[in-house]
């Protein structure tokens, strides 16, 4: 089992930065793939950014190209998102999640091919 906290979250103009971050228990969260979804009021969660279990691999929605990063240290058990330039659109409920199984191709993209959630930060962008 995993369990998965995220941070950072905040309230920021339009064009600035934050950082989040995911942190889990379980010793074997080095092994997982992680990802970072977000969900707008009244939308279903949409991926935003992908990590392979190493951090040699990234995935990134078309929308943040660019200006998010996410990376990782698996000797803290920490998942990061870089986000810049932020946009109103950008705002959301920001959850992390994670899959014990590689994960191939369009299956990063998925939610349904992450089995470990965390409750969420929220960001909110002012234009």
């Amino acid at each position: 089992q995993v369990q998965l906290v995220e941070s950072g979250g905040g309230l920021v103009q339009a064009g600035g930065s934050l950082r989040l971050s995911c942190t889990a228990s379980g010793r074997t969260f080095s092994t997982y793939a992680v990802g970072w979804f977000r969900q707008a009021p009244g939308n279903q969660r949409k991926f935003v950014a992908a990590i392979n279990w190493n951090g040699e691999n990234s995935y990134y929605a078309d929308s943040v190209k660019g200006r998010f990063t996410i990376s990782r240290d698996n000797a803290t058990n920490t998942v990061s998102l870089q986000m810049n330039g932020l946009k109103p659109e950008d705002m959301g409920v920001y959850s992390c999640a994670a899959s014990p199984f590689a994960l191939y191709g369009s299956s990063w993209y998925t939610r349904s091919a992450y089995d470990y959630w965390g409750q969420g930060t929220q960001v909110s962008v002012s234009s």
